[in-house]
């Protein structure tokens, strides 16, 4: 990576834990936005594809200059990756986004995101039915508790009404969630993170231009004021605030964060996202979960925490024990 992104990242040394912490934060109050701005335009007329390609458009061109940077003499490596961009950018980015979005029309932003966040769970079972790689007990564990809770979340157990469309839609956004986290963990690459993700929002707002272009996806959208619990406002705020704040901003501190923490610290910081977008959501959009709800979404979040620990046990290498002459051992003072 060129010296120019790499300032770009590189906020603070690794060791400034603090500085990662609130940036990692400020990430995911960012991404927590994305919703309210979404659902506000979905009730002003605006289809679910529109907003998102719109969204996707914004971002890529806040990002274009960067990617560029990040790029500078390495086309040779995007030509030998391109396959991976692609599915990446249509998958990993595009049908995350799309399938949300979709979801947030008909259900909860919060609920919508925390069926989202279950991607970790999806990531697990996919390298133990795929690689063989068998979860631990943790995770397994983890696993349930994060069902159970998505059980008490939707209200099945009480009769409660389910949007079965939105909950598919949550799941794909899930699913897609989960690709994310299976190709951003190829380091192989030697893609820049940060070009990464500018070639993949480009490449999902191609793809969803065309979409709409042929009629594939439906495009429609207004210039009438969104309505949100706190007033109206132009249509180009939510707009602008969702490709800037909510998704190139997001993606940046996202990045850089993870330079500070690491992927294992940064995701778990991560799930702050998902009580940041029920406290927009209450306070923008007037929606406020039940005590059934809270209490399942508390049970999920716990459950995708304690699956990410066990991760982190299997993933940690047991300790060699080289034999040492006992005349080279250390003396041990008090």
């Amino acid at each position: 990576m060129s010296a120019v992104a790499d300032d770009m990242v590189k906020v603070a040394p690794r060791g400034g834990t603090g500085l990662g912490l609130i940036t990692a934060l400020g990430a995911a109050v960012s991404f927590g936005m994305s919703g309210i701005f979404a659902r506000g335009l979905i009730d002003a007329g605006w289809s679910p594809g529109a907003a998102v390609t719109v969204r996707m458009w914004v971002a890529a061109l806040v990002l274009l200059v960067p990617t560029l940077v990040a790029l500078r003499g390495r086309w040779g490596m995007v030509r030998r990756h391109a396959g991976m961009i692609v599915v990446y950018g249509l998958l990993a980015v595009t049908a995350a986004q799309l399938c949300y979005f979709q979801a947030v029309a008909v259900m909860d932003v919060g609920i919508a995101l925390l069926i989202e966040y279950t991607a970790p769970i999806a990531v697990v079972l996919w390298l133990w039915f795929r690689r063989g790689e068998k979860p631990t007990r943790r995770s397994l564990l983890g696993a349930a508790v994060a069902f159970i809770g998505l059980v008490l979340m939707l209200d099945i157990l009480t009769g409660a009404t389910v949007n079965l469309g939105g909950i598919l839609f949550a799941l794909g956004a899930m699913v897609g969630a989960a690709t994310y986290f299976v190709l951003s963990a190829k380091a192989d690459t030697g893609l820049p993170p940060i070009a990464l993700a500018g070639l993949g929002l480009l490449t999902g707002a191609i793809g969803l231009t065309v979409a709409g272009v042929v009629g594939v996806l439906p495009f429609e959208w207004t210039t009438a004021d969104v309505e949100y619990s706190v007033g109206s406002v132009p249509w180009f705020v939510p707009v602008v605030a969702m490709g800037v704040i909510a998704t190139a901003l997001a993606y940046f501190l996202g990045i850089a964060s993870t330079r500070m923490l690491g992927s294992r610290l940064s995701s778990f910081v991560a799930l702050a996202e998902v009580v940041a977008a029920m406290v927009f959501s209450a306070l923008m959009l007037g929606q406020v979960p039940g005590l059934a709800q809270a209490v399942g979404g508390a049970l999920v979040l716990a459950g995708v925490v304690v699956v990410k620990l066990g991760e982190t046990d299997a993933a940690a290498p047991a300790p060699t024990v080289e034999p040492v002459p006992s005349e080279e051992l250390p003396r041990v003072s008090r």
